[in-house]
């Protein structure tokens, strides 16, 4: 089917307005992805600047609390007493000893002792150049508040070797009656190099904002915030910081975020610091994390473009193609249409046809079944002799038994005559099954269907045309009373199958030296076959084949519908009816029955 080409109007109606709309998309989902991801970046931001300030607030309270013992250690040396309360030159060279020994263990920059005036009396370094024996520190805060507090803990610039440590001091004596204060400082270059394997700046803030201690050497001993001038007052009569000026920091900080001198911002993990009213700030850029955020919009963003893009074409491709295929699709329903209309006709007259052979069906059941009952009473005719035969026998002896009940009971023998009258009752008795069996045979069968006793039905075919069997002295072998196993039929239809088969084996062994009719039953586990075999001359191999086909007969004054009926009734119960080859040498058939 030829579609003819879009106008220019339409056709940018359908791709460009579409892919407008396409880009308008992309810029919104753009900008959603960059706030998300602006988030996510300084959230995730924010917890790592706290996680590594925690990280390094753990090393430094360790590394301080390792040497805040040793003051301690040391008020418990006898040295150091004598050393410092009684001026003993040989405790204090003893003393000596000691501290150098104890600094080179733990790693301590320097320790020495101070007694009560403000005196170095012994150190660590004594000896060296650098040495702090005979100087004096009574102005050092640390030595005041410790002589004052019992301990102090003091950030400052060293006089004589000019390196910033903390001074972690201790009192010896009472403060009524003090001997001095030893001192231990403290420097911070491994702690230094420890904090620079993280990512971002440290910087180790005292009580008034001055970063004591960073990762930044250029940010050392600068004001993260204004000073008030009694700090700076004190920090100058001090010498704190000796000569050195203190500026401003490069880092603004303010609202957990910090700002340098450029600009950058920067988030700031700050957790309390193991020093009273100290913090420990540690401070990461924001610019390297929101442009990997902004890498990963851009990819995202890029997708979600040419996943649009895919989906738009293809939605004009659909649209285009169902446009094209409308003109089809209405001929085609048309076309249905018209179907529909002969389908419509057609159905009718298959319907009338169905009820005519619905009618026909019926028909030929009703005509089936009188020609079952027909051939029920042919069979009839030509068992009657039989069956009068059987009942003439004990009518005699019924007679002759009443006659000698009646002279026993002249001769007052009444024993002899009530067991006459015993076997009178038990003729009577066959007399009226026998005749029963006639009246059952003869009513017209119907097409219920249940368990039946294959004795039961071999029993009541013996009352029928049994004596047939006996008057033309044929032998007729029957399975054993008692041992038989119900199956799913019509006991009349059933007796009719084997009135039918036992006729035509008993004429069919009429001219045989030695006549024998056997039946035989065979169980199986689900159904079970009842075989009827003769000894005659077998069926003619020309109508063989056709043996139950209606009107084909092997009797010279045969009709050729028994066998026919007998398969529709076998067909009917849900079995079969067939010819086998005969183990006695004659015709044999073989009803296949379900299990009851």
């Amino acid at each position: 089917m030829q579609v003819s080409p879009l106008p220019g109007r339409t056709y940018l109606r359908r791709f460009a307005l579409p892919l407008i709309v396409v880009v308008l998309l992309t810029v919104a989902a753009g900008s959603l992805l960059r706030f998300y991801a602006h988030r996510q970046a300084v959230t995730g931001l924010r917890d790592d600047a706290a996680r590594i300030a925690r990280q390094e607030e753990r090393l430094l309270n360790s590394e301080l609390q390792r040497f805040r013992l040793l003051p301690i250690v040391l008020v418990e040396y006898p040295d150091v007493r004598d050393a410092l309360r009684n001026g003993s030159v040989g405790a204090a060279e003893r003393l000596n000893e000691k501290l150098r020994g104890l600094a080179e263990r733990t790693g301590a920059p320097v320790i020495y002792a101070i007694d009560r005036h403000g005196r170095t009396v012994s150190a660590s370094n004594a000896g060296r150049a650098d040495s702090f024996v005979g100087r004096d520190y009574g102005f050092r805060p640390y030595f005041r508040q410790a002589m004052r507090t019992g301990t102090a803990e003091y950030f400052a610039l060293g006089n004589t070797s000019h390196r910033p440590g903390l001074f972690l001091a201790r009192r010896i004596g009472p403060a009524s009656d003090p001997d001095g204060v030893v001192v231990v400082k403290v420097e911070f270059a491994r702690i230094i190099q420890a904090w620079a394997s993280d990512a971002g700046q440290t910087l180790l803030l005292d009580d008034h904002g001055v970063a004591v201690v960073t990762t930044d050497p250029a940010a050392e001993f600068t004001l993260t915030r204004p000073l008030p001038p009694a700090a700076q007052a004190a920090i100058r009569q001090s010498q704190q910081f000796g000569d050195i000026a203190l500026r401003p920091g490069p880092f603004r900080i303010a609202n957990g975020d910090a700002i340098d001198r450029d600009g950058v911002r920067y988030v700031v993990g700050l957790v309390p610091a193991p020093l009273p009213r100290w913090q420990l700030v540690h401070v990461l850029p924001f610019k390297p994390a929101l442009k990997e955020a902004d890498g990963w919009v851009r990819s995202v963003t890029a997708l979600i473009a040419v996943g649009l893009i895919g989906l738009t074409l293809l939605a004009i491709w659909r649209r285009t193609r169902a446009e094209r295929a409308s003109l089809a699709r209405e001929a085609l329903e048309q076309e249905v249409a018209r179907r529909t209309a002969e389908l419509r006709a057609t159905n009718d007259q298959l319907t009338v046809e169905i009820a005519e052979r619905i009618r026909a069906d019926q028909r030929f059941r009703a005509a089936r079944e009188e020609l079952a009952q027909a051939n029920r009473l042919g069979s009839l005719g030509s068992i009657t002799a039989g069956v009068a035969h059987e009942i003439n026998q004990p009518v005699a002896a019924i007679r002759t038994l009443a006659d000698n009940a009646r002279t026993f009971l002249s001769r007052d023998k009444p024993d002899k005559a009530a067991g006459n009258l015993a076997t009178i009752v038990e003729l009577t008795e066959r007399i009226g099954s026998i005749v029963q069996e006639m009246r059952r045979f003869v009513r017209r069968g119907t097409h219920g269907l249940g368990p039946v006793s294959l004795d039961a039905v071999l029993d009541g075919t013996m009352l029928l045309i049994g004596d047939r069997f006996r008057t033309a002295g044929v032998a007729l072998e029957r399975p054993r009373v008692g041992a038989l196993p119900q199956v799913v039929a019509g006991r009349v239809r059933l007796e009719q199958v084997l009135v039918n088969l036992l006729q035509n084996a008993l004429d069919a062994v009429a001219d045989s030296p030695s006549p024998r009719v056997r039946l035989t039953v065979v169980e199986h586990s689900d159904g079970v076959e009842l075989n009827v075999e003769d000894n005659g001359p077998g069926l003619d191999p020309a109508i063989a084949t056709e043996i139950f086909t209606p009107f084909v007969t092997g009797k010279p004054d045969g009709l050729g519908l028994g066998l026919g009926i007998a398969r529709d009734i076998m067909t009917e119960f849900g079995g079969m009816l067939e010819t086998i080859p005969s183990a006695l040498g004659g015709a044999g058939f073989r009803l296949r029955m379900r299990r009851a």
